[in-house]
């Protein structure tokens, strides 16, 4: 018969190892989600937008964002209903001193860093937005460290570091060659891609402290209703107030077959992606739960290529290699270290 340590030890390591694999499907859904979340920009009304002048690329990039919360709200409610939290998730909701944190994650995640990697997707491509955000589990780390002493070890600490070396690897010489080649709004697709390094950044730590004291399918549900809110009520109104484009013609004409199939795939990869994520960050912490999730940049790749007949660069092996070693550098440390500790 096993003792309590040793059962509280074989408890810990389960914990633990559950923590990777969420994350780590949570980095193969979000590199899948790019080729729906690119594929939608091809489809009309959004193709002739978005090739015209820089205010109706962003209201383009506005209305597909809406759709595509809507369409990830849509698979979380789905998603709640087969687990039976649907109670959980309004008992959750009333208590205003946990859900406002949802409602604040929600704008760094949404309008923040969801617009800003479709900025990226339609001003520079789907590969540029996936290795863009991959600084974001450095924002994350480091907030969560300020913000409620998360420790990281120090082979966890040079995994991360490994992993970011690796996505810079892959993201820097197309960043350089954009900056060798600039276009008139090029600079709109790489301030999308700081936007989505920041805003997941700081929405992971802001959701790594709130998950200590709520069920993680129920959080990102509500965190979406949230989004769902900033967009419908008072993101698109406003932009309706005070532009002269028609939004909500936009917004009909989009409701077509094919762009609704593309951001319904998107929301649903997106939602379990996210479902993933959350649930990752009380077991193995923020910084590590972000860091293993950067691999949805290899994944991406790997996605575009099959989908586009694209051989990645030279560039790309390399970081995939280094992306690998880090994972894991990470992965094979013993379960005693990857304990969470805080100090409150």
């Amino acid at each position: 018969m096993q003792t309590l340590e040793q059962l509280r030890e074989s408890y810990r390591l389960r914990s633990i190892r559950w923590g990777f694999y969420w994350a780590l499907w949570c980095a193969l859904l979000w590199g899948l989600w790019y080729i729906p979340g690119t594929a939608v920009w091809y489809e009309k009304p959004f193709v002739d937008l978005g090739s015209s002048s820089t205010s109706e690329y962003l209201m383009t990039a506005a209305v597909i964002t809406a759709f595509s919360a809507i369409a990830v709200l849509f698979s979380l409610y789905v998603w709640l209903g087969v687990l039976g939290k649907i109670g959980e998730y309004g008992r959750t909701i009333r208590r205003f001193r946990i859900s406002k944190w949802f409602y604040l994650g929600a704008i760094f995640g949404g309008p923040c860093a969801l617009f800003g990697s479709f900025l990226a997707i339609g001003y520079v491509g789907p590969l540029f937005a996936a290795i863009a955000a991959l600084m974001y589990p450095v924002v994350g780390a480091s907030l969560a460290r300020l913000w409620y002493h998360e420790r990281i070890s120090q082979r966890a600490a040079i995994g991360i570091a490994v992993i970011l070396i690796g996505g810079i690897c892959v993201y820097v010489p197309g960043l350089i060659n954009e900056l060798a080649n600039p276009s008139d709004s090029a600079w709109l697709g790489l301030l999308g891609g700081l936007m989505a390094a920041f805003g997941w950044g700081i929405e992971g730590a802001i959701a790594g402290r709130v998950l200590d004291v709520s069920d993680p399918d129920v959080g990102i549900t509500i965190r979406f209703t949230g989004e769902v809110f900033y967009w419908l009520f008072v993101i698109m109104p406003l932009i309706v107030i005070f532009s002269d484009y028609d939004v909500i013609g936009l917004m009909l004409a989009s409701l077509s077959f094919w762009p609704l199939i593309w951001i319904l795939l998107a929301g649903g990869c997106f939602g379990f992606c996210y479902v993933a994520w959350y649930k990752s960050f009380p077991l193995i912490g923020v910084g590590r739960g972000q860091a293993i999730a950067a691999f949805y940049g290899i994944f991406a790749v790997i996605f575009i290529a099959i989908f586009t007949l694209t051989l990645p660069e030279w560039y790309f092996i390399i970081g995939l290699m280094l992306t690998i070693i880090g994972g894991t550098l990470m992965f094979t440390e013993k379960s005693i270290m990857l304990e969470i500790i805080r100090n409150n």
